[in-house]
């Protein structure tokens, strides 16, 4: 067992790093942060091609998943000793610990593609926001007379700039104040899509929906199949935070250990948004129906009172600019990494300069960080405007990284550390949870690329207008 040199710098940890601050409140927030994103705004869609039995069973069912192997790989932070065991900084970390260093390439290339994905899968949600206001306007204006279709890609625009503004903030450690915001926002757009749902039912006077959700005749048996897998990949992704789990566990304070203290974080956090996410996708569907929107909140778009639907669209779009930030820091930090490693002596990669900001303060700017982290945002916001089908690009991304990140890497590493014995009862039962959880995704993965090549088919790049 690496056991670390004990430092007693009161400014610094046992690993000679400046000082973690972190606690349960903010590694919650974080979470939150990262779960409830824009995966909750189509889960009324997805429980509308499952029904009424099969959409809450399986929510709950990727819930429980996702919290269970999230103490898996909470444990795996540090190697063997959760107390003064060596740290593993990042998920890659944790994987070249405990699997080699073949497994940590797959893990990595899965890993940032994901999150990557995931920065493309935002910034198209924060422009379907954007334009739900500007729509719910003109259409409150002209009384419903207007279609008022426009262009998404200004909107994609402007969110890629205030993104490339926040992404010069160094680190993960100070955009705690950023993730706060971030999930205050999120339950202020739940709450409100919540509330607009139970209106909506109250207005119909009943609970619509059916046991099965979306009927063949609706749709074709074909579709109903494809929308059934999409569904499983849109609902994967609304709980896809794994990915920055252990990055998240870093910033945590020692005493008591990041583990027990992460543990709790998890368990509550996917607590609440699970209630939010049943609450608004349900209420969503009993609203709707087998009609349900892709996109919650922009389905209400043309509905009053439209002031409502704009604060709650606002707030999406705040809540993403963090989210992206939560998700894109883990890229940033291995990039720069990579680059100081590999040209150490280069004045553009590794010199900072100081630029004050007031008469005490100062900011660190470095030149590769500037150029870099820039033209990343310039990348996810051109690729967003040539794919800008939410529902879809929602379910590829989820299905592509809910089976290795979220279970694979977290099982795997399990069965090491704990040394579980090949073909004992405990290894069974998680290899069978690992293989069952790669057939859903591969099933989300297919039904979600079979919905882009549809969308493409109609859709033409920065001419289509909504």
């Amino acid at each position: 067992m690496a056991v670390l040199p004990i430092n007693d710098s009161p400014s610094s940890d046992d690993d000679g790093r400046p000082k973690r601050t972190g606690t349960f409140w903010t590694a919650s927030a974080h979470i939150i942060t990262a779960v409830i994103g824009s995966g909750v705004l189509s889960l009324a869609w997805a429980i509308a091609q499952l029904g009424w039995i099969a959409g809450p069973i399986v929510m709950l069912l990727f819930a429980f998943i996702s919290y269970y192997t999230s103490c898996l790989l909470t444990d795996c932070y540090r190697s063997n000793d959760s107390v003064n065991a060596k740290r593993n900084y990042t998920y890659m970390h944790a994987v070249r610990s405990f699997l080699g260093r073949g497994q940590t390439v797959v893990c990595g290339v899965i890993q940032y593609m994901d999150l990557i994905g995931v920065a493309i899968g935002y910034t198209i949600a924060s422009s379907i926001s954007m334009m739900a206001v500007k729509r719910s306007n003109c259409f409150h204006k002209s009384g419903g007379k207007n279609p008022c279709r426009m262009s998404s890609n200004p909107f994609m625009v402007s969110f890629g700039v205030v993104e490339i503004i926040l992404s010069q903030i160094p680190d993960f450690d100070q955009i705690w104040w950023l993730s706060t915001v971030a999930a205050i926002m999120s339950f202020t757009y739940s709450t409100i899509g919540l509330a607009l749902g139970i209106a909506k039912v109250a207005e119909n006077g009943s609970f619509k929906g059916t046991v099965s959700g979306m009927s063949v005749g609706t749709v074709t048996q074909t579709q109903k199949i494809w929308r059934t897998f999409q569904a499983l990949g849109d609902i994967a992704f609304a709980y896809s935070f794994s990915v920055i789990l252990i990055e998240i566990q870093d910033t945590i304070r020692c005493p008591p250990s990041e583990a027990k203290t992460m543990k709790k974080a998890t368990g509550f956090s996917i607590a609440v948004t699970t209630i939010f996410y049943l609450l608004c996708g349900c209420m969503g569907y009993a609203a709707f129906g087998n009609n349900a929107p892709g996109n919650l909140l922009t389905g209400f778009g043309f509905y009053n009172p439209y002031w409502l639907l704009d604060i709650a669209n606002v707030a999406i779009v705040v809540h993403l600019v963090g989210a992206y930030q939560v998700f894109c820091q883990p890229v940033f930090a291995f990039v720069e990494k990579m680059a100081a490693q590999t040209w150490p002596d280069s004045a553009f990669i590794t010199k900072h300069y100081k630029l004050p900001l007031s008469s005490s303060r100062s900011y660190n700017i470095n030149f590769f960080r500037l150029v870099w982290r820039t033209l990343f945002v310039c990348f996810t916001t051109v690729v967003a405007m040539l794919l800008p089908f939410f529902n879809d690009v929602v379910g590829i991304m989820g299905a592509f990284q809910f089976w290795p990140l979220t279970v694979y890497f977290p099982v795997q590493m399990y069965i090491v550390q704990k040394k579980i014995a090949k073909w004992s009862v405990k290894w069974v039962c998680v290899q069978t949870m690992s293989m069952g959880c790669l057939l859903i995704s591969i099933a989300a993965g297919v039904g979600s690329l079979i919905g882009v090549v549809l969308d493409l088919k109609v859709y033409k790049p920065f001419i289509t207008r909504y």
